[in-house]
């Protein structure tokens, strides 16, 4: 039990439960109820993070097919007519790749309030620790992670807990399980 003029809060965090005690308010103060309300967060399962990954990734393919086709070509045209080397053209193609990448995953979750096709389509969200949506900060701090070599190994586990999640201080969280708090915006 509290002492006077601390509330509990419960909050689930990775699976585990803690909780948080607010020393805002004095007995004399008048306590707004929607403030107790319980922030609840469930992680997605490690079969949903895959399938997010999945989709994700032929999602891009699918966006680079197409921007190779149109603008990607006259590029590629470009450089080839050009002074440059084939191994000058093959560095340009995929930084080209990297920055469309980075760029197009950073937007898409970004714009999204922390989903993507994949998340979309399996229910599931990128929210911060306390469950506020991520920022364009974050959501381009997890693109960057993503580039790390053997990063999509250590989404393995269950809960699947990886490097872009742990860096960014992030879940990617069960929509329909979990209850996120009021936000504006």
């Amino acid at each position: 039990m509290p002492f006077a003029g601390v509330r509990e809060n419960t909050y689930i965090k990775c699976l585990k439960t803690y909780t948080v005690e607010n020393s805002y308010t004095t007995p004399d103060q008048p306590v707004n109820l929607l403030d107790d309300e319980n922030l609840n967060l469930i992680q997605a399962s490690s079969g949903k993070r895959f399938g997010n990954y999945i989709i994700d990734r032929v999602f891009v393919y699918i966006l680079w097919q197409v921007f190779s086709a149109t603008i990607g070509r006259r590029l590629i045209l470009a450089m080839v007519t050009g002074d440059d080397t084939i191994t000058t053209i093959y560095v340009k193609l995929y930084l080209m790749i990297i920055l469309l990448d980075l760029f197009l995953f950073t937007a898409i979750e970004y714009l999204g309030r922390g989903k993507t096709l994949g998340k979309l389509i399996t229910g599931t969200r990128a929210v911060n620790e306390d469950g506020t949506y991520i920022t364009f900060k974050t959501a381009l701090l997890r693109s960057l992670s993503r580039m790390v070599p053997f990063e999509p190994f250590s989404a393995f586990g269950d809960p699947s807990y990886p490097w872009h999640d742990r860096w960014t201080r992030t879940y990617v969280i069960d929509d329909k399980q979990s209850r996120l708090p009021d936000q504006q915006g």
